[in-house]
């Protein structure tokens, strides 16, 4: 007779260790991982759902849909930047709160295109929104002109961010500059004589330089410009 083998007594599952419970935090963090492994493309519910152990559908108690994820990834992210300088006029601690939040969508520039089609309302979101408000009234900017300046300069960054960001860093990019470059080159001076005059001028400048250069245009141009209601010349 062969001997007998004792099966292991069944697990009761109230004696398993319980799951961390399911939060709008782990959810984030657990997209924040994927982010930086794989990708935004791959920070799907489905994925997110296979790391905390649990169904997707579980997931859109906290989330709506992507776009909301995408969002709370985007506000999660900025709260990691650096924070406001204490120090440095308030036109240079601008630039620096401004180029922190480019930095965050040319690291993830399909962030920067979901931000151009919503309005994140995450807090660390508004925390940027009032900073930025803080700086251009301590600048001497008008309350009713800071309103509209803060979508001015956010849109600024982004769309610069989805235009050069980390995907555009690319030979693809480098590619259609060097065709850009080729055709300036052999522009007929009869036809186009400035854009001939001024084809090295045209390509000169390195993208934070060209970055910062447009927050001062944009900058001088809100401290020089008053809001009106005349939209006659439209």
């Amino acid at each position: 007779m062969s001997p007998t083998v004792n099966a292991p007594a069944p697990l009761s599952r109230r004696e398993r260790p319980a799951k961390p419970a399911l939060t709008r935090e782990r959810i984030i963090d657990a997209a924040l991982a994927i982010l930086e492994e794989d990708g935004l493309g791959k920070v799907t519910m489905r994925r997110i759902a296979a790391a905390l152990d649990t169904g997707p559908a579980s997931l859109y108690v906290y989330v709506r849909n992507t776009e909301d994820l995408h969002g709370q990834i985007l506000d999660a992210l900025l709260g990691r930047m650096a924070p406001v300088p204490d120090h440095g006029s308030w036109r240079d601690r601008l630039h620096a709160l401004l180029t922190g939040y480019g930095q965050v969508l040319f690291d993830h520039p399909e962030i920067a295109r979901m931000t151009m089609r919503s309005y994140p309302v995450g807090p660390h979101y508004f925390a940027l929104g009032e900073n930025i408000l803080e700086l251009l009234g301590e600048g001497g900017v008008p309350d009713e002109r800071a309103a509209w300046a803060l979508d001015l300069l956010l849109a600024s960054v982004t769309a610069t961010a989805v235009e050069h960001g980390a995907e555009e860093a690319t030979s693809e990019g480098t590619q259609a500059l060097s065709i850009l470059a080729a055709a300036i080159a052999v522009t007929p001076r009869e036809t186009y004589p400035r854009i001939a005059r001024l084809g090295d001028e045209l390509l000169t400048g390195t993208g934070i330089e060209r970055f910062t250069w447009s927050l001062d245009v944009l900058i001088n141009g809100i401290l020089a410009t008053p809001r009106t209601s005349n939209f006659s010349r439209l």
